[in-house]
């Protein structure tokens, strides 16, 4: 007879335990055990939180363990149960760890392997490369491609949060409802009270501090006191919401034809428009992507309107970046005209929101939907179709698309569908988000989500040019722990690049976020293959850091800079002015949102800027999904990288009254889950 010491962990989030029967059977290399109830006569077993021990008896030696078999059956109703861990103390004293971290439902039976890391190469059994292989055959299965809208990338093939498989799915759908979050928001606001004047204006820029008041904070409160200022505008492009939308300009483009009389007051170095140029003190934000594309009609009784303007940025001698031109459509011409800051104080002030209302729909459709969450979600379907859970790369990569298939479920079914919230208060809705996603798309590409190259190829890589770029400057710190963590983990498993070549599971992930993923796109430069470890450390950083750093620096500053409504309206209600002279004060109110379309847009950057219930962020892995002694020193060196990083930005923030924090790593969450 020989004696096992069984440990099951429940979890600890809602709904976790279960009142079903559990079965376990052992099986090794020389047999499996009998299947034997965990059961404890008088006591409530697996109750959430819970750690519970058992005792188990196996009649033969069956040799080394293998694999654990979990089976679960039916009590009185349907009971689903996730299984954190299960650990075995062996006969011989060894302790044999089986991480779990997954939902088991209805009445199937799982098989775990024990938690020690292994490419494909080293399964030498029978048993443990036929647990590999049907373990991917039904994951293919559960998790299937499907194109949401032609142009998109291929996203989860589901219609409803509810369709997709358990361990994907949100522990409480409620706390996600976008629906549910904005009528949360909307009373927390007291924002009520202005839909019913849903359609009306507000009579002047103090009229809406009326829904600003509830929620203000340090930096939305100096947006409302300073919005009108070319330095605010200016500082948004290096730290706001959309800090990757400007370059460098060393030629001006033929359609945009400043001149140097234009704008030689606001040159403050004696040198003529050319050498400020040759300098490198000229950038360029250029809303192309927003030419053609159709103005949200989805409301009969309200006219909106979109722009596609071009600012010209100047970094001035005391390294401040503001406008210096703006001209808000693309072609030139007598009713095309190009404002500067020595025009009529309403002209200049009404072409700058222009230049805000069009940087917001870029942000929302390109830098934040399609760059972090649609781009998270390929990663994350490959991943679940491609790696067993036992693979290095799965347990790596897996805590940063935690929740981001869901997020994104959730999106299509109530926020960017025809009809959904999208809609109401933007004015890319009713399909102009779709087209601006679509062009995106065609112009994506591997090397400019390559944190380190993106910059460069704007030409935004110089401190010195560009000294208060904390979105540059804080991105690169958090890429480079990142890489190193990738790189310690990767050495522990890959001993040459003929051990990337021959990972089957990896060549497979490659190919399936380029071929399904992101529709088979050359242009792209997105590897098929990966034949390097060079390669892979880059892919896997990418992956890492695009889900976390990426995102958290472009989405949790929405509520700071665009609560104050005028500072980033998400429409427009009037045509951009085509002559100097005209604009009033009374015109910028009328072109700015109504009050119910200002009320949707605070409810909506208010919920999109909180973090999730018992988020987990960067460096932190409370799913220990590696058991390995040498990953887990390397995490820990991670967490130190981190906090040195947190440590520093937390000092450059003292007393400043715009501090930056979005790159600040304990503010960065593990994944896409908002």
């Amino acid at each position: 007879m020989f004696s096992y010491t069984v440990t099951v962990a429940t979890g600890s989030q809602w709904f976790a335990g279960t009142d079903d029967y559990i079965y376990l059977t052992l099986v090794g290399t020389e047999g499996c055990s009998e299947k034997t109830l965990l059961d404890k006569p008088l006591y409530n077993d697996f109750e959430r939180g819970a750690v519970d021990t058992y005792d188990m008896i196996v009649s033969n030696d069956i040799g080394e363990i293998l694999l654990v078999k979990i089976e679960k059956r039916k009590y009185w109703i349907q009971d689903d149960w996730y299984c954190k861990y299960i650990t075995l103390k062996t006969p011989t004293g060894d302790y044999v760890e089986f991480p779990c971290y997954r939902w088991i439902i209805d009445h199937k039976e799982i098989e775990l392997r024990d938690g020690q890391a292994r490419l494909p190469r080293d399964d030498q059994t029978q048993i443990t490369r036929q647990h590999r292989h049907k373990e991917l055959e039904e994951r293919q299965k559960s998790y299937r491609w499907k194109e949401w809208h032609p142009g998109f990338p291929l996203s989860i093939d589901a219609n409803f949060h509810s369709e997709l498989p358990r361990d994907i799915q949100f522990d409480s759908e409620k706390g996600v409802d976008f629906v549910l979050n904005y009528t949360k928001a909307m009373e927390n606001l007291y924002l009520n009270q202005f839909i019913h004047m849903f359609q009306s204006s507000w009579n002047d820029f103090a009229d809406f501090e009326k829904i600003f008041v509830r929620i203000s904070n340090t930096i939305s409160e100096y947006v409302m006191g300073h919005w009108k200022e070319d330095f605010i505008f200016g500082y948004q492009f290096l730290n706001g919401c959309n800090p990757v939308i400007f370059k460098k300009c060393t030629k001006l483009p033929e359609k945009f034809p400043v001149t140097h009389e234009m704008i030689e007051i606001c040159l403050e170095r004696q040198l003529t428009l050319e050498e400020e140029m040759e300098k490198g003190n000229i950038y360029l934000a250029d809303y192309e992507m927003m030419e053609g594309v159709p103005a949200n009609c989805t409301d009969p009784c309200t006219t909106q309107y979109l722009a596609a303007p071009l600012c010209l940025l100047y970094n001035n001698s005391k390294n401040k970046l503001v406008p210096i031109a703006i001209q808000l459509k693309q072609s030139p011409g007598p009713e095309n005209p190009i404002f500067v800051p020595t025009d009529n104080s309403n002209d200049w002030l009404l072409a700058k929101i222009w230049v805000r209302s069009s940087d917001f729909q870029i942000h929302q459709t390109v830098t934040h939907l399609l760059r972090t969450h649609l781009l998270a979600e390929v990663f994350g379907i490959a991943l679940y179709r491609q790696f067993a859970a036992v693979h290095p790369l799965f347990k790596l990569l897996v805590p940063h698309v935690r929740f981001t298939i869901a997020i994104n479920t959730k999106a299509r079914e109530q926020l960017i569908c025809e009809c959904g919230l999208f809609d109401k208060a933007n004015g890319t809705g009713g399909g102009g988000h779709v087209r601006l996603v679509q062009r995106a798309m065609a112009e994506l590409s591997y090397k400019s989500l390559c944190f380190p190259e993106g910059i460069k190829m704007r030409g935004v890589d110089s401190t010195e040019g560009l000294p208060y770029y904390y979105f540059r400057d804080d991105g690169l710190k958090v890429w480079d722990a990142v890489q190193g963590f990738v790189t310690e983990v990767v050495n522990i498993y890959y001993d040459d690049d003929k051990a990337v070549q021959t990972d089957t599971e990896l060549q497979a992930f490659a190919k399936d976020v380029f071929v399904y993923g992101l529709k088979d796109k050359k242009s792209s430069g997105f590897p098929k293959t990966i034949k390097t470890i060079e390669k892979l450390i880059e892919y896997l950083t990418l992956i890492m850091f695009t889900t976390s750093a990426q995102h958290a620096g472009v989405n949790f500053g929405q509520y700071d800079w665009s609560s104050w409504i005028p500072n980033s309206p998400p429409t427009m209600r009037q045509p951009p002015p085509s002559e100097k002279g005209t604009v009033t004060i009374e015109y910028i109110i009328e072109s700015l949102p109504d009050r119910g379309r200002s009320c949707w847009h605070l409810g909506a950057v208010w919920a999109l800027s909180q973090f999730q219930d018992n988020e987990q962020f960067l460096g932190m892995y409370t799913d220990e999904h590696f058991i390995e002694k040498p990953v887990k020193e390397a995490m820990e060196r991670f967490r130190t990288h981190l906090q040195e990083i947190t440590q520093h930005i937390t000092e450059r923030n003292k007393n400043k009254k715009l501090p930056y924090y979005y790159m600040s790593p304990d503010r960065i969450p593990n994944s896409v889950a908002v």
